[in-house]
């Protein structure tokens, strides 16, 4: 890839500068770029957007917002103000009503998106002295948070291990006196359901955990629903609604730009917690309040959910999952596959017996194979990201499959087909058969458009491929570079891209 900065002498040092920060990233492959998906020009199947129950896609959430427009004609576009001035108005504190006695919370405020929430709360709430304790896999707006954050300790736990979330607790109350003697508070955060593993919080448990070591009840729960709303629960209202646990958590977020298809976040909490929001809270108080289109979009998403009018949607998202597990452990490749670590879906472990499944279906294999896997998804039709590090650990290499409402039950049937395709040619070249260094069909099909473009080397993963004599060979495996890059940033008609948020 062309650095830019070494031909940029006689540029002002302003944009020098800035590309010479970009060049490091351009050196290994990390560059990140935006693109527009060839699912959205209907070229590919959509297999990765978060429009989880469709509100986007069928039109319904576009019919709501127009007949809720349509209710208010007078009504100004924009709040022109903060909240803390002029900026407040009645159909914002009506909405913010109506989605708390949605959720059983006592106060819902509405702010500008799920990472601006995470920001504010973290920054605003915890206080000197307190200690955080978190899931190691919690999105990256909680870990900026937590950098602003007064709080003095700020701790991880292995992902949803209620040992080691019982050690670190344990730990805190043994070196600090003032939380021992409940005079200062841990805080507790989580996500209902992890966008790269798929997987659910142990709400329960990690409950009980909390309060068996801190019986002082100087231990508080957050906790992000990114993933769960609008897909888990009643009417969609999320995993702590599910389990009937309202009254257990201090901080709940559901971010609306995903099921909802809307945009903003609504932070569910008591009159304290509001309060404290609005004075400590920098990006409330210096800011414009969430303007009545906005607010509109999230009311006419949860008008749909409150209806019902999601339930159809919602069971079908399930369905599907059910449908996807059954077909790829049934195939013949899966066993084999599986054993040799090609091949392993995490979520379709023990699926029958599962009380619910979430939309996310990551399919887990070798490091830099989930970038074959994902040229091989493509070159069939499917719109499906590989997640590598340093958005998952090293070694966790794996493409995430993204289920909606509105993929077809043989659009599922065809991606399981595609993977099984895939996972049986990867085991015929792991036996041996295409000689050293053989390839997947679909990534010669890619390095040979390498090849045509004159791209002399690229890293994938942690291989390193290089034009000679005018085929393209592996000619490093040592993993030099950071394998965070992706070369199919260098292939726009592959719509593919790395993965940086949930």
């Amino acid at each position: 890839m062309t650095l830019k900065a070494p031909s940029m002498q006689d540029a002002p040092a302003f944009y020098r500068n800035l590309e010479d920060a970009l060049d490091s990233r351009r050196k290994d492959h990390a560059l990140y770029s935006i693109h527009r998906d060839t699912w959205k020009d209907n070229a590919s199947v959509d297999f990765c957007s978060n429009d989880l129950i469709s509100l986007g896609n069928s039109g319904m959430l576009r019919k709501e917002y127009m007949e809720e427009l349509a209710r208010y004609p007078d009504h100004p576009l924009g709040a022109v103000g903060s909240r803390m001035l002029d900026g407040n108005y009645g159909y914002l504190e009506q909405v913010e009503q109506e989605i708390a006695e949605f959720h059983g919370s006592e106060h819902a405020l509405i702010l500008g998106s799920g990472f601006e929430a995470n920001l504010a709360i973290y920054s605003a709430i915890p206080r000197p002295g307190d200690a955080i304790v978190y899931d190691e896999l919690v999105h990256a707006s909680i870990h900026d948070g937590m950098k602003k954050s007064l709080a003095t300790t700020r701790v991880p736990f292995r992902h949803n291990d209620m040992d080691s979330f019982r050690l670190q607790l344990q730990a805190i109350k043994d070196s600090q006196p003032m939380i021992r003697q409940g005079q200062r508070c841990v805080l507790v955060s989580v996500e209902s359901v992890y966008s790269m593993d798929g997987d659910v919080c142990p709400l329960k448990e990690l409950l009980a955990t909390g309060r068996e070591v801190f019986p002082l009840g100087n231990i508080e729960f957050f906790i992000d629903e990114s993933h769960a709303t609008g897909v888990v629960g009643p009417q969609g209202a999320g995993l702590v609604n599910k389990l009937g646990l309202e009254k257990d958590f201090a901080i709940r977020l559901h971010p609306c730009g995903k099921a909802l298809a809307s945009v903003g976040a609504v932070l569910l909490c008591n009159a304290t917690v509001r309060t404290a929001m609005f004075n400590f809270a920098r990006s409330i108080i210096y800011t414009t309040a969430p303007p009545f289109t906005g607010v509109a979009a999230i009311r006419s998403a949860y008008n749909l959910m409150r209806t019902g009018r999601t339930k159809e949607v919602q069971d079908r998202v399930q369905h599907l999952v059910k449908l996807f597990c059954t077909t790829i452990t049934s195939d013949p490749i899966w066993g084999k596959a599986n054993e040799m670590g090609i091949l392993r879906v995490p979520v379709s472990e023990g699926w029958k017996d599962k009380e619910f499944f979430t939309h996310l279906v990551p399919i887990w294999t070798k490091q830099q194979y989930n970038y074959y896997l994902a040229f091989h998804l493509s070159l069939n039709g499917f719109c499906a990201f590989p997640i590598t590090y340093p958005v998952v650990p090293k070694g966790k290499a794996r493409v995430r499959i993204t289920i909606h409402a509105h993929n077809t039950e043989e659009q599922v049937k065809q991606i399981v087909a595609a993977i099984c395709a895939w996972a049986t040619e990867m085991v015929e070249i792991e036996a041996g058969k295409g000689g050293e260094n053989a390839l997947p069909k679909a990534a010669q099909q890619v390095y040979a458009w390498m090849a045509q473009e004159a791209i002399a080397e690229l890293q994938v993963g942690e291989e390193k491929l290089k034009v000679e004599d005018d085929k393209l060979k592996v000619v490093d495996f040592e993993g030099k570079r950071n394998d965070s890059g992706t070369a199919l940033n260098d292939l726009p008609e592959l719509y593919m891209a790395q993965s940086t948020a949930a």
